[in-house]
């Protein structure tokens, strides 16, 4: 079924202890649709400035990543970010944040795109998702991801967001920030109270935890990655994996959605492999399939 995402498209400088990476590709749409274009096709909505250097009709070459949203603004500037991650790579510093183009309105969802069933509003400012949402016809499945800036200094409009999506994915330290509560559990069942019916709660090196509004929960372990190079864009491969999965089965049962979690946290250990989007340009679906497998047999007892 069909699949939009709308985010950030961005320019980033990534220091690790493993590397440099200056001036690469990144954004969470980015990720996000090139993580999923292994599942499904994607509807890609985004804004960039006349000075991004790269040609993303050529980045996304023998993808089905319809870029018919992409707009491209003569006197905007692209998104920019420079980060530092830490020896345990669990944690980073931002040093240096340019939301250029991110400050202005939002680009418009194209006519032909208002019809997708599957959606997901990429990690930005929740009174800019909602107007994005507002754009979309009658979707099926709606996920959201957020941040602590946008938790602590726009609850109102994070809330208002909550009541209108199906699922919201997040790491531990944003539930914990946003439920005030600091067991993982009773902070996802908190959430669920707020509006989604599902709610996936990223654990970084730990794995995730998946929770329904009827009482299901499932907890899987992150793929034994032993080549951790850069964790940025992790997050968004692993919603591009759980996305595309969903659109391609066209499902939502709680048993799909565990799968879906699977083939979100697969996925996302190929981008932690290198810089940028090397982990996922380098490999096929049958890479993605063999990991999986190896995951399954991992967790199974």
């Amino acid at each position: 079924m069909s699949l939009l995402v709308t985010g950030s498209i961005g320019i980033d400088t990534v220091k690790t202890p493993y590397g440099i990476s200056e001036e690469c590709l990144g954004g969470s749409a980015i990720y996000f649709s090139m993580a999923a274009s292994f599942f499904n096709p994607v509807r890609f909505v985004g804004v960039i400035g006349s000075d991004c250097p790269y040609e993303l009709s050529e980045v996304f070459a023998g993808r089905d990543v319809d870029l018919t949203g992409l707009e491209v603004r003569p006197q905007s500037k692209t998104f920019r970010w420079t980060g530092s991650y830490h020896e345990d790579m669990d944690e980073r510093t931002t040093d240096r944040l340019e939301l250029n183009v991110l400050e202005e309105a939002p680009p418009k969802v194209p006519e032909p795109f208002r019809d997708s069933k599957f959606v997901f509003l990429a990690n930005t400012a929740p009174k800019l998702q909602l107007e994005l949402l507002e754009q979309i016809l009658e979707p099926v499945f709606v996920a959201a991801d957020t941040m602590n800036c946008w938790i602590r200094e726009h609850t109102d409009d994070l809330r208002l967001l909550l009541k209108k999506i199906d699922c919201l994915i997040i790491n531990e330290d944003e539930a914990r920030l946003l439920a005030c509560e600091q067991n993982l559990i009773k902070a996802a069942n908190m959430i669920l109270d707020m509006g989604p019916w599902v709610v996936v709660v990223k654990k970084g090196g730990s794995g995730s935890l998946l929770c329904s509004a009827d009482g299901k929960k499932f907890l899987l372990p992150a793929y034994p990655a032993d080549d951790v190079n850069d964790p940025t864009g992790a997050g968004d491969s692993f919603a591009g994996g759980f996305m595309g999965y969903l659109a391609q089965k066209g499902s939502t049962g709680f048993d799909i959605l565990k799968t879906a979690v699977a083939y979100g946290t697969v996925t996302a250990s190929f981008t932690i492999n290198d810089f940028s989007l090397k982990g996922l340009t380098l490999i096929g679906k049958s890479d993605i399939e063999n990991r999986f497998e190896v995951l399954r047999k991992l967790t199974k007892f």
